[in-house]
């Protein structure tokens, strides 16, 4: 508690969902700081990325124009009817932000993104930037991929964590895996065993070749 005083939650399920601090809560059940198979650490750290919105007025790509991550990690596309659009792209690792807070870093749009924005679209070099925000990321720095499904030390405790930028998308999927394990006793529509924590300890990461 705030004030110092420490209380005991009783449950009959634990589900960890608790995006960049998941680690911290798990840590709560031993794991990652116990014996055994307690010893194996959830791999979900807090990574600071930014968005960044900016308008094209002359010759600006089209409606139909698509959502478009580049090999570079840099990715971009249009918000709303106008001519706006957003962009962001995932840093090195040698020039990942400090995330203590969430101030906004616009020189790294004007240094990193922006240069390659221009060589995708000739018609950004000349673009006004409107604004930006900042947030964090589960960052799985196993294989940037989610972890789903029961921990292997304990029953009744399922995870739900670490999916590195992509748990806007994927989270009904999650929902109803975690719902069917929890009810079922296993997946029902989608088998998402190759996500769980066991993969960490048989050392079988699942990569995926963009990560935004």
């Amino acid at each position: 508690m705030p004030n110092g005083e420490r209380r005991t939650i009783q449950f009959a399920y634990c589900i960890i969902a608790a995006g960049c601090k998941s680690k911290e809560i798990a840590e709560k059940a031993r794991i990652g700081t116990g014996s055994g198979m307690l010893s194996l650490s959830l791999p979900v750290e807090k990574r600071k990325r930014y968005v960044y919105t900016f308008s094209c007025r002359e010759n600006a790509p089209t409606l139909n124009t698509p959502m478009v991550v580049d090999y570079t990690h840099m990715y971009f596309r249009r918000e709303g009817l106008g001519d706006t659009f957003i962009a962001g792209m995932s840093p090195e690792p040698e020039d990942e932000p400090p995330t203590d807070d969430l101030e906004v870093d616009y020189s790294y749009f004007d240094e990193k993104i922006w240069p390659v924005l221009v060589k995708r679209v000739p018609a950004f070099e000349c673009i006004k930037v409107n604004g930006g925000w900042s947030g964090f990321y589960e960052y799985n720095t196993y294989d940037m991929n989610g972890i789903i499904g029961p921990h292997p030390y304990y029953t009744n405790l399922y995870l739900a964590t670490g999916f590195s930028g992509h748990g806007i998308q994927q989270a009904p999927a999650v929902g109803r895996a975690i719902s069917e394990l929890i009810l079922d006793g296993n997946f029902q529509t989608i088998d998402l065993t190759r996500l769980g924590f066991d993969r960490f300890i048989v050392e079988k990461p699942m990569f995926e070749l963009r990560i935004v």
